[in-house]
C-alpha cells in the first residue's frame, strides 16, 4: 500500500492546515543545515493515512519506521523561552515559532498596539484571532504583521538560508516568498541587507555585473625611451627547428616601438643578455623598465644589472596583467601574424618573427596615430619595394638638426595627446555601469579564487582584512583566521563584505 512505501510516494507533500510556520525537517542527511520544528497541525499525506489506519484498526501498527523519522521531534519551548530578548546564545540560531508566539510578540510591540487601537481608521489592516493582518495588493494575500525583534531575523534566515525554504536564492525570489507570508514596514530593506551580507552567497554566486573599480590610466611618458615594458611570451608549441620556445619582447610605451627575439628559455640570464646586446648597446639605456613578478625578472642578477646601469625597475601587480597591458596587446597581435606567415608545421615561427616585428614598427599605431619607427628614428621608413630616387643629394641643410628636433617634438606631443585621448575614450567605456569601491584599512573583503578546478569550488575565498593600501586600486590583505596568509590584490578581484543589521531587540 502507499503507506508501506511512503518514502517513495513522489506526490507526498506537506499539507498546510494552519498558519503555523513551516521550516525544515530534521532529515539526518541534512544535518545542521536544517532546524527543528515546533509544529502541531502540519501533516503529510502519508501521515494522514497512518492515522486513519491506526484509528480503524488499533491492533495493527505501521511497520515502516522511516515515517516516524520524518516527524520532527523538537523540544516545545515554554512561554518564558519565547520572549524575544538579548542573550548570549548564537545569533544565527533559528528559534521555531507559531501563530501563538506571533500573537504574544505583537502584544509587546507598541507600533502594532497603536494600529490596533485605531483599527477603524486603518483600512489596510484587520484583526483576526487577536493577530494584526496587513492587506496587500492582489495577487498577494493578507499576511500577519511581524513585530520588531527576533522573529523578523528568523524569517529572513528561514526563507533564504535553509535548504528547504530558501536555498540561498536571489533577491526577487526571496522577497516574493516572504511577501506571500508576512509583512513588516522595513521588510524589503531588511531582505536586501540579509542577502548582501550572506557569506555563502558572496563566496559562491556568479557575478554578472562588471567588476568593481574604475579605470585609472597610467599617464604617458614625457619622452621616448623613458618607460619600457618587457615580457616573455611562451612556451610556444611547437618548438622551432632552432630549438626556440619563447619570445622575449620589449616595447617603448610612448612610441610603441617593439624589439623582439626568439630564445630557448625564459631564464634571468637570457633576459639580461637580451637587455644588454639587443636593447642597451643598440638604442641606449632607458629610464624605467616595467615587468611582471616572474622569477626571471625578480632575480638577483637582473636587479644587479638595473642597479649598475641606473635603470628603475617597476613591477606590475600580481594577477593583474592590465598593468603591463602594452606588451600583452602586442603579444596577442603578433601570434596571428606569425601563424599566417610560417609553414604548415609551424616550426619556422622564429624565422618570420623579425618580419612581423618590422611591419608592426613601420605601420601606423591606432593609439598614437604615428608609426613607431618614425617616432623612434625621426624619419620615415623606406620599405624594400619602395621606389628609390636616382639622384642622391649629399648637401645638408645647416638647420637640419634643429628641424629634426622640432619634428621629433611634434611627433612626441601628438603621440602623447592621442594616447591621452584614447585613454579617456576607453575609460568612459570601461567605467560605464561600474562601481568605484571606497575601501579603507581593516575592512573585511573576499578575494576572487584563482585556478578554479571544479564546478562547485568557492569563487571567492576569505574573509580577508585590508592591512595596507599600496595604490589607488592595490591592497595588501590578510586572512582573518590564517594570519600568515597575505595577498597583494587589486580592486577588481575584491568583494567587500556587508555588515548585517541587528534585527534582534
Amino acid at each position: 500500500s502507499p503507506v508501506e512505501v511512503a518514502e517513495e510516494d513522489i506526490e507526498e507533500r506537506t499539507q498546510y492546515e494552519s498558519t503555523s510556520t513551516q521550516t525544515d525537517l530534521s532529515f539526518s542527511s541534512l544535518n545542521d543545515n536544517l532546524i527543528p520544528l515546533k509544529i502541531t497541525t502540519a501533516i503529510t499525506r502519508a501521515q494522514a493515512k497512518l492515522q486513519q489506519q491506526a484509528t480503524a484498526t488499533p491492533s495493527i501498527k505501521p511497520t515502516n519506521e522511516k515515517i516516524n523519522e520524518l516527524i520532527p521531534q523538537g523540544k516545545v519551548a515554554t512561554d518564558e523561552e519565547l520572549i524575544i530578548k538579548p542573550s548570549d546564545e548564537n545569533p544565527n540560531k533559528i528559534i521555531p515559532f507559531d501563530m501563538n508566539d506571533l500573537r504574544k510578540c505583537q502584544e509587546e510591540d507598541k507600533t502594532i498596539q497603536e494600529i490596533k487601537k485605531n483599527i477603524k481608521n486603518k483600512k489596510h489592516y484587520f484583526i483576526e484571532d487577536e493577530i494584526l493582518f496587513k492587506k496587500q495588493q492582489l495577487p498577494l494575500p493578507p499576511v500577519p504583521y511581524v513585530p520588531a525583534g527576533r522573529i523578523r531575523a528568523d524569517i529572513l534566515k528561514i526563507y533564504h538560508d535553509t535548504p528547504a525554504n530558501g536555498a540561498h536564492f536571489g533577491r526577487d525570489k526571496t522577497i516574493r516568498k516572504i511577501q506571500e507570508r508576512y509583512y513588516w514596514p522595513t521588510m524589503i530593506a531588511d531582505i536586501r541587507n540579509h542577502l548582501d551580507s550572506c557569506l555563502p552567497c558572496a563566496q559562491n554566486n556568479y557575478r554578472r555585473q562588471k567588476l568593481p573599480g574604475k579605470l585609472k590610466p597610467i599617464p604617458p611618458p614625457e619622452g621616448i625611451w623613458k618607460l619600457l615594458s618587457m615580457d616573455f611570451h611562451g612556451p610556444i608549441t611547437p618548438t622551432s627547428k632552432k630549438g626556440n620556445r619563447y619570445i622575449i619582447s620589449l616595447t617603448d610605451v610612448l612610441s610603441k616601438f617593439v624589439i623582439t627575439k626568439a630564445v630557448r628559455d625564459c631564464s634571468a640570464t637570457t633576459a639580461v643578455k637580451f637587455l644588454i646586446n639587443d636593447v642597451i648597446l643598440k638604442y641606449g639605456t632607458p629610464t624605467c623598465i616595467l615587468t611582471d613578478n616572474g622569477t626571471h625578472f625578480t632575480s638577483q642578477v637582473m636587479n644587479k644589472l638595473f642597479e649598475n646601469i641606473g635603470v628603475t625597475h617597476l613591477y606590475s601587480t600580481v594577477y593583474h596583467p592590465q598593468t603591463n597591458g602594452q606588451i600583452e596587446r602586442f603579444n596577442a597581435t603578433m601570434d596571428g601574424k606569425i601563424a599566417a606567415l610560417c609553414n604548415e608545421r609551424r616550426t619556422d615561427w622564429d624565422e618570420v618573427l623579425q618580419f612581423v616585428t618590422f611591419n608592426y614598427n613601420t605601420s601606423i599605431h591606432a593609439t598614437t596615430k604615428q608609426t613607431p619607427f618614425e617616432m623612434m628614428h625621426g624619419r620615415q621608413v623606406t620599405l624594400p619595394f619602395d621606389q628609390q630616387k636616382e639622384i642622391i643629394s649629399l648637401t645638408q641643410d645647416p638647420e637640419h638638426s634643429q628641424k629634426i628636433r622640432i619634428y621629433l617634438e611634434k611627433l612626441v606631443n601628438e603621440a602623447r595627446n592621442n594616447i591621452i585621448k584614447n585613454q579617456q575614450q576607453y575609460k568612459a567605456r570601461y567605467d560605464l555601469h561600474r562601481q568605484d569601491l571606497s575601501l579603507k584599512l581593516n575592512d573585511l573583503v573576499l578575494v576572487k579564487t584563482r585556478n578554479i578546478r571544479n564546478k562547485f569550488d568557492i569563487r571567492y575565498e576569505g574573509p580577508f582584512k585590508i592591512i595596507k593600501q599600496l595604490g589607488i586600486k592595490t591592497f595588501i590583505v590578510q586572512h582573518v583566521k590564517k594570519l600568515t596568509l597575505t595577498k597583494q590584490v587589486t580592486m577588481d578581484v575584491i568583494v567587500p563584505l556587508v555588515e548585517r543589521w541587528n534585527l534582534i531587540q
